[in-house]
């Protein structure tokens, strides 16, 4: 699977591969970025990697990994400085790469607030100065504190060496009691090409550019050598506050500037997307006479009570983001084309490439999408690439833009060898051997050896083990990969990892021996296994790795089933129901496609069949599986996925032997004086007072389950204007229905 298509083409296997690529790559990145101040990637890069995770994500948020590193900010902090935590958590940003980026963030930001398009709604748009992140703690107007960003919890306590930097002031006067004043520490490139000269005429270290300049030089150990390099500092936004600043993030800006801070004077004030696109071409044709390094403009909302209400991601501000400039290309030979087998059984084809330099980059590998991308199609069987093929030996244009690895953009023909042959795409897993096969509609082939394909099984293993999963301290990818398939101590399944110190006879001999294993780091990974044999229900359903359950389908059907033992019994029950549905998609999709009048004979008669079936289902099954896919957020796709997991053999007992030596926490309780703990919730119609995501958040956060679909284990229907068949069905149910002020009401907001 590659990165060489659209992120709207993705399938859910295709994505989740994908994921698996970024956090390797984005942690790496991290440590080396943040930590020891010597990057691979230049932070443009960076940040469209971390652009293509997000997109992704929002894409499929069931398969969101526990190591994503949407979840994370930076990096550790060096032993090397005290730590600081953060009082108010230093974000990262997401991405625009491009116009329609830039539409998308406007028009989401509209949806999430219900503003229409034509409503006024201000934007600033500034420079994105590429630097070190720091932030000033200020406490009477006396500087008390400065600590970079770390991993945005907490960071590195530099309070000597920001003393030295001349744009920060050590006393402010008419500030709040407590500001905390966040910027960038920058260094001009005057000042970076005199520090190289310096360096260079004393045999010190010289710096690869004026970010890596900027980092080492606030990060050393001794303040005097901060002091004699010439840094600088942006300020642009703030975290704690003992009093507000202004009512607009531009009012807040020149507020700073008034108490002696220096601000970027290309920052504007924007009404439109398009007064923000033109500002951000207008500074990209000032760019290389900045004086000072820049990879974008970063846009934000201007009112500061509609940043409060859009509120924040994991890691990232809904009423901001960083419009990246554009990407750089290059040509070189693709030496090979691997492939790969994934968690899910996905098979992707990997381009092997000589080394080429791609934006300051080395490149020598792009994952190739699937064989018709390889083949000259799109995903929907459209040319691409004008039809050409790729094959083994040919020239190909690499090209960089928020991708985890270049994509292959284009093949020049005119280099293209004479004895150079078309790639044929594998038929059979290369792990196990088994079929590979391509279901009808779906753009990968997938192993079908399932559990008995080896790379699925360290796959699944490793997801089980992994930091939102089961979390078992020492025992991480590295060690399953030498635990599985072992001779003596296999961990083969998740419960092997359970029965691992049984197996070792409980005298550590057999495991201690092991290179890099002694008796404490024996007797510590037994403890920590042994501290997971209780887990919350909604991570072991995360963990457990089935396809598109993540970790808000896995909380969700946690909060609606609340007992593994009646969740699994609800979808064994629901299985013939699931079957029946299944039969009817496909006939319909096969009878939809069919051209032929004989085919679609035979289709048409194959849906009714189908239909027929779901009719012929008993009503207890039926029941069952309209309460698994009732569940808001669920769906039919992952209902069928649940239902497949737990009726494959192999699956089913691995999930059976599992059980047997865990604690299963149920979610908490739902508080017992809300009037609606325990009850079932349907919305339905248009809400005007808030948006579809933060009713269902509200009524969650009060113990209410919310379901899709209205069914007669519905206890409450809220129909906004324009509610339909819902609202009808709740009445000849003779179910509760309120409007959307009958439920703030009932709750107690408004």
């Amino acid at each position: 699977m590659s990165d060489t298509i659209a992120i709207a083409d993705l399938t859910g296997d295709e994505a989740r591969d994908e994921l698996a690529r970024l956090a390797k790559l984005l942690l790496r990145a991290n440590q080396l970025y943040h930590t020891e101040d010597a990057p691979e990637l230049s932070d443009a890069d960076y940040d469209a990697l971390k652009r293509r995770n997000a997109g992704i994500e929002a894409r499929f948020p069931d398969l969101k990994r526990a190591d994503s590193p949407s979840d994370q900010v930076g990096a550790r902090v060096s032993d090397g400085f005290a730590k600081v935590t953060h009082a108010v958590r230093m974000m990262s940003l997401g991405n625009a790469f491009d116009d329609t980026d830039v539409a998308d963030f406007d028009r989401s930001i509209r949806k999430y607030l219900g503003l229409s398009d034509d409503a006024p709604l201000g934007y600033t748009a500034e420079p994105k100065i590429d630097g070190l992140s720091l932030s000033l703690r200020y406490e009477h107007g006396e500087l008390v504190q400065a600590a970079t960003r770390g991993d945005g919890e907490s960071g590195e306590n530099v309070t000597a060496n920001a003393r030295t930097v001349s744009d920060i002031p050590h006393r402010i006067e008419g500030a709040p009691d407590v500001l905390e004043v966040r910027g960038e520490v920058y260094m001009s490139h005057h000042d970076f090409d005199a520090l190289n000269d310096r360096q260079t005429e004393i045999g010190g270290k010289t710096f690869a550019n004026p970010r890596n300049a900027a980092a080492g030089s606030l990060r050393q150990l001794d303040s005097e050598i901060t002091r004699s390099r010439p840094l600088r500092f942006f300020a642009y936004a703030w975290g704690e506050l003992s009093a507000p600043l202004a009512e607009t993030q531009m009012g807040a800006i020149e507020r700073l500037k008034a108490l002696g801070f220096q601000v970027n004077a290309l920052t504007r004030l924007c009404s439109t997307t398009d007064q923000m696109l033109d500002h951000y071409r207008a500074i990209e044709i000032q760019r290389a006479t900045l004086g000072y390094d820049i990879d974008g403009v970063v846009y934000k909302v201007d009112d500061l009570s509609l940043q409060n209400r859009l509120g924040f991601r994991s890691t990232t501000p809904r009423w901001a983001i960083a419009h990246k400039f554009p990407a750089e290309l290059a040509w070189t030979r693709l030496e090979a084309i691997d492939i790969q087998v994934g968690r899910t059984g996905a098979i992707s084809p990997v381009a092997r490439l000589q080394p080429v330099t791609v934006g300051g980059v080395v490149v020598s590998n792009a994952t190739l999408h699937n064989e018709d991308y390889i083949a000259g199609r799109d995903a929907k069987g459209g040319v691409i690439r004008d039809g050409k093929d790729i094959r083994v030996g040919d020239w190909v244009q690499v090209y960089r833009a928020g991708d985890v690895i270049p994509k292959i953009s284009d093949v020049d023909l005119s280099k293209r060898p004479d004895d150079v042959q078309p790639y044929v795409f594998p038929t059979r897993c290369p792990e196990c051997s088994s079929d590979a096969i391509r279901e009808e509609g779906d753009a990968v082939r997938r192993c079908t050896g399932g559990l008995i394909c080896p790379a699925q099984a360290v796959e699944k293993l490793k997801h089980f083990v992994s930091r939102k999963a089961f979390d078992i301290e020492g025992l991480g990818a590295k060690q399953i990969e030498m635990f599985y398939g072992d001779s003596v101590l296999p961990i083969n399944t998740p419960a092997n990892i359970f029965t691992l110190k049984e197996r070792d006879a409980g005298n550590l001999a057999r495991l201690k021996n092991r290179d890099g294993w002694g008796e404490t780091s024996v007797s510590n990974l037994f403890a920590a296994i042994d501290d997971k044999r209780t887990i919350p229900f909604a991570r072991l359903l995360f963990a457990l790795g089935i396809r598109h359950v993540g970790e808000v389908g896995a909380k969700d059907l946690a909060l609606f089933y609340r007992d593994w033992d009646v969740m699994a019994a609800s979808i064994d029950t629901a299985r013939s129901a699931a079957l029946a549905q299944r039969a009817a998609d496909e006939a319909e999709d096969a009878e939809r496609i069919t051209a032929t009048a004989e085919g679609r004979r035979a289709r048409i008669k194959e849906v009714r069949d189908a239909a027929v079936a779901i009719l012929n289902v008993p009503s207890s099954s039926a029941s069952a599986w309209a309460d698994l896919i009732g569940i808001d957020g669920i769906g039919a796709t992952l209902g069928l996925s649940l239902s497949d997991a737990f009726a494959n053999p192999e699956e089913r007992e691995a999930f059976d032997d599992l059980r047997k030596h865990l604690t299963i926490v149920p979610p908490d309780a739902p508080a017992s004086d809300s009037p609606v703990a325990g009850k079932t919730v349907v919305f339905t119609g248009t809400l005007e007072k808030m948006t579809r995501a933060e009713a269902k958040a509200r009524a969650e956060a009060l113990g209410a389950k919310v379901s899709g679909s209205v069914s007669q284990k519905t206890d409450l229907l809220v129909a906004g204007p324009g509610a339909g068949s819902k609202a009808k069905k709740a009445a000849d149910l003779g179910i509760e229905t309120l409007d959307e002020d009958g439920w703030l009401q009932l709750i107690g907001d408004l």
